[in-house]
C-alpha cells in the first residue's frame, strides 16, 4: 500500500443459519479485489449473508419487488471512498449455483464482485454498452483470483437448462 493510501475496511456479518458459507477471509480477498485498481481510495463496505425473509424483506422495501435477490448493494456514497452494505441471500445463492452448475464459492465469489462493482457506480440495467463494461470488468477480477468466467457457461447451455 502506498504511503497516504487508504485502505478498504470491509466488514462481514453471517445474519442466517446456511451451511457452506465462504470464510470471511475469502470475502474479504474478493472485496478488496474488486477495489483494486479502481480509484477507490478506501472507504468501509459490511457484506452481510442473510436468509430468504431478510433478503425478501429489503428487496421489497427497497426495490419494490417482493422476493429474495441474489444480491442487494446500497451504496452510501460516491468514489472515489467506497462506502456502502451488500447483502448476499444463501439460500438463492446456493439454488443458484445448483441448478446453473456452478461451484459454490464462485458463485459466492461473483456475486461479491458483481455487489460490489454496483457500489462503485456500475450498472448493468442502464443499458447493453454498461452492462458489457460491468461483465468485462468482473471477468478480469474474477480471472485474477482464479475463479472461471461466469456467463460463458450461461452462453454456451441450451435454453432451459
Amino acid at each position: 500500500m502506498a504511503k497516504g493510501e487508504q485502505r478498504l475496511k470491509v466488514g462481514v456479518q453471517v445474519a442466517c443459519h446456511w451451511p457452506q458459507l465462504p470464510s470471511k477471509s475469502e470475502v474479504r480477498a474478493w472485496a478488496r479485489a474488486a477495489a483494486a485498481g479502481s480509484a477507490i481510495q478506501g472507504g468501509r463496505v459490511t457484506i452481510r449473508f442473510v436468509d430468504d425473509d431478510e433478503a425478501r424483506r429489503l428487496n421489497r422495501d427497497y426495490r419494490a419487488r417482493d422476493y429474495p435477490t441474489n444480491v442487494l448493494s446500497f451504496p452510501y456514497g460516491p468514489p472515489p471512498l467506497l462506502d456502502g452494505d451488500l447483502v448476499l441471500c444463501a439460500p438463492v445463492v446456493a439454488h443458484e449455483a445448483y441448478t446453473q452448475e456452478k461451484p459454490l464459492t464462485a458463485h459466492y465469489a461473483h456475486l461479491v464482485v458483481h455487489g460490489m462493482l454496483h457500489l462503485q457506480g456500475y450498472d448493468h440495467e442502464v443499458g447493453a454498452k454498461q452492462a458489457a463494461a460491468m461483465e468485462k470488468r468482473e471477468r478480469q477480477i474474477l480471472a485474477r483470483l482464479g475463479y472461471p468466467d461466469p456467463y460463458r457457461d450461461a452462453q454456451q447451455r441450451p435454453a432451459g437448462k
